[in-house]
């Protein structure tokens, strides 16, 4: 039980990633918890969306492993691996709060998966 919660805020919170990147990228909402200008957000906002699909293919993954019959674990450890992927390689290029926002979460997730597999 405590692994599908933990694998559904994961998901959840990649959905916010979505709203945030394809839709208040440009808005002073998203700029502000970017820490972006007007200037940098209009010049990269197709990037932004692009990136926000992408969360999004993360989030369906991870509900579709939950909401699968007969559910197993593997499409869960696929996607959760993903994201912890991503949120390094994020926090290694980008900015090192990234790790602990998206690839932590997950990482706990994903221990609470196997433990409970």
């Amino acid at each position: 039980m405590a692994a599908s919660i933990a694998s559904a805020c994961v998901a959840v919170l990649h959905i916010v990633f979505l709203i945030l990147e394809m839709f208040l990228w440009t808005k002073p909402s998203g700029r502000r918890i970017f820490g972006i200008t007007r200037e940098f957000a209009e010049q990269t906002k197709v990037l932004a969306a692009n990136q926000g699909l992408y969360n999004g293919f993360l989030a369906a993954g991870l509900l579709w492993g939950l909401t699968c019959q007969p559910q197993t674990i593997d499409t869960n450890v696929f996607f959760l691996v993903c994201i912890i992927i991503a949120g390094v390689y994020g926090a290694l290029t980008v900015k090192p709060v990234i790790f602990f926002v998206q690839a932590l979460p997950a990482a706990i997730a994903l221990l609470l998966v196997l433990v409970s597999g």
